[in-house]
Parts: C-alpha cells; structure tokens; sequence
C-alpha cells in the first residue's frame, strides 16, 4: 500500500477533526486570493480608466478630487471654470497642441427605480466618437460601442441621452425610454425635464458603465445649471425656461429651443487629448504656472498610479499579511491536530514497524498526510474564494464598476500550492519525528 494511500486512510479515520482542520485552511487561503484577485482587477481597472486622453482641466483644489469625480464619478466635484476656458483648447491659445478637448458638467444624478443613485454627465459626442478607453490584448485603443438599436447623442438633438451599461441593467432601461435627472448628486433636489435614451454602452469595464451621459446643450438648459444672464439676455432666458421648465414640451422642439449663452455657460472639467508628446509639458506650465489661476491640469494616470502606491499599496500589503498569519495558524491547527492523534497511534504505528516498515517510511506518511490535509484545504479555499467572487461580482460592480467574475484568475495564486506543500512539510515535522521515534516494544506491549 502506498504512502498516499496509507495517509488518506488516517484522515477518514478521523473525519471530523480532519475536515475542520482543512476548513481552516480554505477559510485562510480563500481570503488570500480574494485580496490578491480584487487588488489586481482594481489597479488594472483604475489604470484603464484614466486613459485615452493625457490630461484633465479644471477648478482649483485637489488634485486627487478632481480625477476621481472627472474618471471615476466619485466624491465631490470642484467648483466649474468658465466655458470661455474650454473654448481655448477649441480654437485658443492652446489649440495648437490639442487634438480634443471634450467638456463635462457634473452636479446631477439619476436614481434607477432600485434606489442606486448614478451620476449624470453633461457631455458632447465627442466623448465616445474620439476618446478611446484602455488598450486590448494587442496593445491597440478600445472604441466606445453601443448596443444594438443604440447610437451616439447627436450635438442638436439637446434631450438625448447614453447610459452605462451597468446603468441600463439596474434601471431596466431602453433605448426610446425617457429619464429624469435630479438636481445635485445626493438625489434628494427637484427632478429636471427628461431625456430620451438613444444609446446604450456595451461594457467597457470602467466607471463610465455606471453613469448617464446627457448632450451638454441640453444640461445647460436645465433649471440651476446657468449663471445670471445680463439684463439684455434676460427676455431670451426666460423663454427658454419655460419651454425646458415643463414636461409637456416633447423632444421634437428642442430644435426650436436656443442655446444657453456661452458667457452664461461653465464646465467642470475638460478631458484633454494633446496632439504631440510635448503637449502634456506644455499645457502643465501655462496652465498650472499662469498668472490668472483659474484652472489646474492634472495628469489622471499619475494620481491614479500615486494613489495606488501611496495608499492601496499598503493596505494590501497589511492584508497579505493578515491573511498569511490566518494561514500559518491554519498549519499549526494541522500539526496540533496531528500532533495530538499520536498518542491514539502509537500502536498502530508500532505494528507498520514490526510488519517491516521503516523508521523513514513512517515519517513519510505523516507528512504525506499533513500535505494532504493542507493541499485539501488550500483548494476548497480556491474554489471557495472564486464563489464568493462570482457572487459578489454584481453588487461590486453596481457599487463601485470594477468588474470581477468567477474565473478571475491571477498568477500570483499559482505560488499559493507550492507555498502550501512548504507549509504542510514544516508543520508536519514534528508529529512526523514523533513517529519517527515511536518505541515498538513499549507501544505493543501498552505500556505507557
């Protein structure tokens, strides 16, 4: 009879204390994968949404705060900037080394009948026909795609929306389906005139898969989201307020409907996309270094890559070692219960001597055993931790976009087996030279 067979043997004997031992195991090294598997989809998830476009325009304060609310629709927007700002990029001092400046105006949201509060971006078509978003396996720019039936908002079509697809799964909509946008981003203000849904995004894996993006003419017509107009704009103003303040209006006039004023306009940042390796340089001095200090250009893979390493880094780090700790204790629970079998063994043990078996033959089914124990426990823990995974993923990406599924595999978790037969030899030594050292005479004869 083999080793293998000889140590499964002993741990049905003892299926209890077995299983719960190899239990606590899976329990350490599920919790290992789900933290080396979620942190390595979050960085690459994070990393990939700030890309496409070099640099971010937009109000004075943080420049972490303005990434996350701009790339990832979180946190607070910072104060807009005035239209006439992203107009320099258009055709203005800083045009010449500007492939695409796309504005955004943040401050609204959308509540899908669940509850989840999503956020709205007033935006131009510019966004999905000219940005790209991550690279593919070859190294070549992903394209926004919409689903079927679906297409882009057009520039005069002002009440034309594209929703996420995320947004779309949890709010059930269509395209054809009308939305309501709530004033401020809490969901608590008055709902504004609704928007039709034109387009919908196939996932992308980014944050832009749970927001709303609204045609910019139409956000600017919406009630707060103007500055005061000058005395002799004041007759034009309010025509447009009554005909965008109601919702007997229907899509087809929007036509008909005036744009907002450009000195009545802001945005609260602007995607930059230079057209030459020296325009991030560029644009970092004029802007950041000006004299007048209205906006900030922030690069997003930078404070991207610097919230990463400063503060996620750490804290996963802190949690591999946690759940490292949780495993070795999962080990000493292995040697503990086998340890303590010995004694229960012991004649056992002496019969396999006096049939011929050596000293070194018995050592090794004990080791055996304790790899087995360990191996056992170190794959229901990969199977365990890849369940939860897979159902946990659309809570996680309802909340947060980071896309997870079962079979999210990372390399590091290949290191994970050999790691364990380490472990399990280890912690199997001692019980193993317990058997090593067991007296045949005395064992046999019952003494103690």
């Amino acid at each position: 009879m083999s080793y293998w067979k000889i140590a499964w043997r002993n741990i049905e004997q003892r299926a209890l204390a077995s299983s719960l031992t190899a239990l606590s195991m899976a329990l350490g090294v599920a919790v290992m994968i789900a933290v080396i598997v979620i942190h390595s989809v979050a960085v690459r998830q994070f990393s990939q949404d700030a890309q496409g476009y070099h640099l971010i325009v937009g109000g004075k304060g943080g420049a972490l705060q303005l990434v996350l609310s701009t790339v990832y629709h979180l946190g607070q927007p910072l104060y807009p900037i005035p239209y006439s700002y992203y107009q320099k990029f258009v055709d203005g001092e800083f045009s010449s080394v500007t492939e695409v400046a796309v504005p955004m105006c943040l401050g609204d949201s959308y509540e899908s009948p669940d509850g989840t509060l999503f956020r709205i971006v007033g935006t131009t078509a510019d966004l999905f026909d000219k940005i790209h978003y991550g690279t593919d396996a070859q190294g070549e720019p992903k394209s926004y795609e919409f689903q079927p039936g679906g297409r882009n908002f057009k520039s005069d079509k002002f009440f034309e929306a594209v929703v996420g697809s995320v947004v779309a799964a949890r709010a059930r909509l269509q395209v054809g389906d009308l939305i309501e946008p709530t004033h401020g981003i809490s969901g608590e203000g008055d709902k504004h005139r609704d928007f039709e849904v034109v387009g919908i995004l196939e996932p992308t894996g980014t944050a832009h898969d749970r927001a709303v993006f609204v045609n910019i003419e139409g956000f600017y017509l919406l009630e707060g989201h103007s500055l005061s107009p000058h005395e002799d704009e004041k007759l034009a103003d309010d025509t447009n307020a009554e005909a965008t303040g109601t919702h007997e209006h229907g899509h087809d006039d929007a036509e008909a409907i005036a744009p907002l004023p450009v000195a009545q306009r802001e945005v609260t940042s602007i995607l930059v996309l230079c057209n030459n390796p020296l325009g991030p340089t560029v644009l970092d001095t004029a802007i950041n270094k000006s004299e007048d200090r209205i906006a900030q250009t922030v690069a997003p893979a930078r404070e991207i890559t610097m919230l990463l390493d400063r503060i996620v880094g750490p804290i996963r780090i802190v949690l591999l070692v946690l759940t490292i700790l949780i495993v070795i204790v999962a080990g000493i629970s292995i040697l503990v219960s086998i340890y303590n079998s010995m004694s229960e063994r012991s004649h056992d043990i002496a019969v396999m001597r006096a049939l011929g078996a050596s000293r070194g033959a018995v050592m090794r089914i004990i080791l055996v055993e304790s790899i087995l124990l360990s191996l056992g426990g170190g794959l229901l823990g990969i199977l365990l931790a890849h369940g939860l995974i897979g159902l946990a993923s659309p809570y996680i990406v309802g909340r947060t976009g980071v896309s997870l599924s079962l079979f999210q595999f990372d390399w590091q978790e290949l290191v994970l087996i050999p790691g364990l037969i380490v472990l399990a030899s280890l912690v199997g030594f001692l019980p193993a030279l317990a058997a090593y050292r067991t007296d045949v005479a005395k064992s046999l004869s019952g003494s103690r």
